[in-house]
């Protein structure tokens, strides 16, 4: 037998897929750049489960991808962004340097670009 979805459970699955998939992106971006492999999904604070999409814990460099500009997501409502606030007040006080990046900059290779002038001697050159 098959089983029925919840019409509300499907939805949260293809948003997850479509914020993964920006994120993918942008991890093939850094690989294509010869940038230092972050870590992803990484847990810097030491009570709360926050994460971040990228992290390089040596430089105390971060990245975190904000996709949904233009469909008012998550990141982009009240609610989401006093949490996003909170999260990156409690960031800048562990010393960590975050970037914020929308979906469309990272299609358009702005966050990219942006990144690779941050990591500045991290980045080897292309071959």
């Amino acid at each position: 037998m098959t089983k029925a979805y919840d019409p509300d459970e499907v939805v949260r699955f293809q948003k997850k897929a479509k914020r993964e998939a920006l994120e993918d992106a942008f991890a093939l971006q850094i690989l294509a750049h010869f940038l230092p492999a972050p870590i992803r999904e990484y847990p810097f604070h030491p009570r709360r489960r926050w994460r971040f999409d990228f992290a390089w814990p040596e430089q105390m460099v971060a990245v975190e991808v904000d996709g949904g500009e233009w469909v008012q997501g998550r990141h982009w409502r009240p609610k989401g962004v006093s949490e996003d606030r909170e999260k990156a007040i409690a960031a800048d006080r562990l010393g960590w340097r975050v970037l914020h990046f929308t979906g469309s900059q990272v299609k358009d290779g702005s966050a990219i670009k942006t990144l690779h002038e941050v990591m500045g001697d991290e980045a080897p050159e292309k071959a």
